[in-house]
């Protein structure tokens, strides 16, 4: 145990009883590379404004350039894009080698090519969380596609199907911007 209550083993195997979508978050480094890690803590905050999280551990590779970069992009990947997830969860030096992306309109940041959202973000706060920085985002664009989202739970990939009811989906390819 940890001096919390509860060993970490325990702790990991609840909160991956949690299903949880699955993001590709990037950013760029002092020189312009991309960088990019994959996610499952993300999380809306507030409508009012807008606002939305994601929780990065400090030992990536992504987490320094995001810090002094103050901008990241969400890409929400689809169902066929379980090979993302893994490829940028991997310990690849070049996570980009053969993935079709293009720089975000605003950051900059990398938009990967059929993702079924993509949002900029600007950071507004980072707060620490143990072995993770929370960052807050305030999205600066968003591009919503149609599909069925990826989702990662008990260590396994699924997905959803689309909603039966066509009025409860996003329109299609739709982007704004602020």
């Amino acid at each position: 145990m940890d001096g919390h209550g509860v060993a970490p083993e325990e702790f990991r195997a609840a909160m991956g009883s949690f299903a949880a979508g699955v993001t590709v978050i990037t950013t760029l480094d002092t020189n312009g590379a991309p960088q990019a890690v994959t996610a499952t803590a993300f999380s809306s905050v507030s409508l009012s404004p807008p606002l939305c999280l994601v929780c990065i551990a400090k030992r990536t590779r992504t987490y320094e350039p995001l810090l002094m970069k103050g901008c990241f992009a969400v890409n929400i990947l689809r169902a066929e894009q379980e090979w993302l997830s893994a490829r940028f969860a991997s310990s690849a030096l070049d996570r980009f080698a053969s993935v079709a992306w293009r720089p975000g309109r605003i950051t900059g940041c990398p938009i990967i090519d059929g993702a079924l959202v993509s949002l900029e973000c600007q950071v507004v706060e980072v707060h620490s969380g143990g072995d993770h920085d929370i960052f807050l985002g305030s999205p600066q664009s968003v591009h919503v596609q149609d599909g069925a989202p990826l989702v990662y739970w008990r260590g396994n990939y699924s997905s959803l199907p689309p909603p039966a009811d066509a009025d409860d989906s996003p329109e299609p390819a739709r982007a704004t911007q602020h």
